[in-house]
């Protein structure tokens, strides 16, 4: 299964950075995304012809705090395993400062974070069929992972984010889970697909998760104080079904509660 097989998946995602040229330079050269159109005051970057992460450069706003509602991080999810691997070996061969890295059982991964501090994944899935235990709940965990098994799964060399890159998934700081899962769910219409301490995943058509809500940074955290560095807007993009169903319900830019802006796009039928 792929993000792409779900009715509603993640389309691009929109940041407010103050340094524009640096953040959009970090992005090209450390996950590889490709330039895809640049006027000045923005930067559109994606993989092959797919935007994935729009750049808005603004100097003045203001730079958000690590509490504060937002972004936890933008998840990019790379086609294969061993593009993954490809991946891990030129992380070292270029440095790239890496925060930390997780087997979840349903995916393997790598955190980072951009110059300003945006949180980044970038990960690749486990097949399907090993996300699920046997009474069929979603086997979701967070385990060490195998690096070296990782690198050695590259079959060529990192050549930049592989055609077939997507955002996978979206992982936001909210104020209160039950608040996040209220709106996700009989806003957007995801359902509900596993639970952490402090945490809910969520997502559209049996994928593992398409969004992420937790308060471990930002507990109790307010309507977000804009503008301001971090994310702008996450864009969905859903079959013309769901599409209408939830503009009918929320129109095409429904707002969370913490003030940050869901793009509703229509997929082609």
């Amino acid at each position: 299964m792929s993000t792409a097989s779900a009715p509603v998946e993640i389309g691009r995602v929109a940041l407010v950075v103050n340094d524009l040229a640096c953040v959009a330079r970090f992005y090209e050269t450390a996950l590889g995304l490709r330039r895809l159109s640049s006027d000045g005051t923005a930067v559109v970057l994606g993989a092959g012809d797919r935007v994935l992460l729009e750049l808005r450069g603004d100097k003045a706003a203001r730079r958000a705090g690590p509490r504060e509602a937002g972004l936890f991080h933008t998840a990019f999810l790379l086609p294969s395993r061993a593009d993954l691997g490809a991946w891990v070996r030129h992380a070292v061969d270029a440095r790239v400062p890496v925060q930390g890295a997780s087997d979840h059982l349903v995916s393997e991964a790598i955190y980072l974070a951009d110059p300003e501090g945006n949180g980044i994944e970038i990960y690749a899935d486990r097949p399907r069929l090993a996300w699920h235990a046997a009474d069929g709940s979603l086997k979701m965990g967070t385990e060490p992972l195998d690096v070296p098994d990782l690198a050695a799964s590259a079959r060529a060399a990192w050549a930049g984010a592989p055609e077939g890159t997507v955002v996978g998934h979206v992982h936001l700081q909210v104020g209160r889970v039950d608040a996040a899962e209220e709106f996700w769910t009989k806003t957007i219409g995801m359902q509900v697909m596993a639970h952490y301490p402090g945490a809910a995943f969520l997502s559209s058509g049996g994928y593992h998760h398409h969004i992420g809500a937790n308060v471990w940074n930002s507990r109790n955290a307010a309507v977000r104080n804009l503008p301001a560095t971090g994310l702008a807007e996450l864009e969905l993009l859903a079959a013309p079904a769901e599409f209408a169903a939830m503009t009918a319900r929320a129109g095409e830019r429904p707002t969370d509660p913490w003030g940050t802006t869901v793009a509703l796009t229509r997929k082609a039928a």
